[in-house]
């Protein structure tokens, strides 16, 4: 799930790549991006953009302290230009994914199957009925996810579908729920690029060899001629608002299927 780093660059950042660096890329980035004349003007929106993913924070001073209690946090330092007469210290921190309200489009494909099962596993143990419908989207827009409830004793029974989905490459959390257990089957999904949506032919036309042939759409209904659909009230008979079928009232049976013509408040 992870891409080439060193293929990004910061013009090139968006608010889902931007999952796959660290602290230290940030400040790599920015300082390869220095020279470049758009970069001025664009601060702003690089700044949302790594923001998005990390707590980014300008730092009041460069006292010791100060620097220590940064670090102390878990942040990196480094200094960042904002503009062309100096550069500001910066403390940057990789924002954790530690819940599932962590969890966005952006970053559920940039986190292993190991990692998002114990994300699960810390939501009180609720398993997977327990996780909202938005999170749940969210997580199957990136994995393969299955569930299943049974007995402890015949969880495993061999055969079953635990067995088939872990020897199918997929990873297992147990979450206990009295003498009975859900397990909760995830698979990284593979990425499909988005095909792209073509207007001109890419092979030439069998018949005539053009490429660059249009192809023409009958649009009947843009044709003037094609008059005959309009609404016309002189033509409404009783058939035109027939709706129901006939039958024999014998052969219909209300009681069978469980329906009786008596209807009680």
């Amino acid at each position: 799930m992870k891409k080439d780093k060193k293929a990004l660059t910061l013009k090139t950042l968006n608010k889902s790549n931007v999952w796959d660096l660290q602290e230290n890329d940030i400040f790599r980035l920015w300082d390869a991006a220095e020279k470049d004349a758009d970069m001025r003007d664009s601060i702003r929106h690089y700044l949302d953009i790594i923001k998005s993913a990390f707590d980014v924070e300008e730092l009041p001073d460069d006292k010791p302290e100060i620097i220590k209690k940064y670090e102390e946090r878990g942040y990196k330092l480094g200094l960042l230009k904002m503009d062309d007469s100096s550069k500001n210290k910066w403390a940057i921190k990789k924002r954790p994914i530690l819940r599932v309200t962590d969890l966005t489009y952006e970053n559920i494909r940039h986190i292993t199957t190991t990692k998002l099962l114990e994300v699960i596993d810390r939501n009180f143990g609720g398993g997977w009925d327990s996780l909202s419908q938005s999170i749940q989207d969210i997580i199957e827009s990136g994995f393969d996810i299955s569930t299943t409830t049974l007995p402890k004793e015949r969880l495993r029974k061999p055969g079953g579908m635990y067995e088939k989905k872990v020897e199918d490459g997929f990873e297992v959390l147990e979450i206990a729920k009295g003498l009975w257990v859900e397990a909760i089957f995830a698979k990284a999904k593979p990425e499909v690029e988005r095909p792209r949506l073509m207007f001109d032919n890419d092979e030439p036309n069998e018949e005539t060899g053009n490429e660059d042939e249009d192809i023409e759409i009958d649009d009947k209904y843009d044709t003037p001629e094609e008059d005959e659909d309009e609404f016309d009230e002189d033509k409404l008979t009783e058939e035109s608002y027939r709706t129901t079928f006939e039958a024999d009232p014998e052969d219909l049976n209300y009681e069978a299927e469980g329906i009786s013509d008596d209807y009680e408040d």
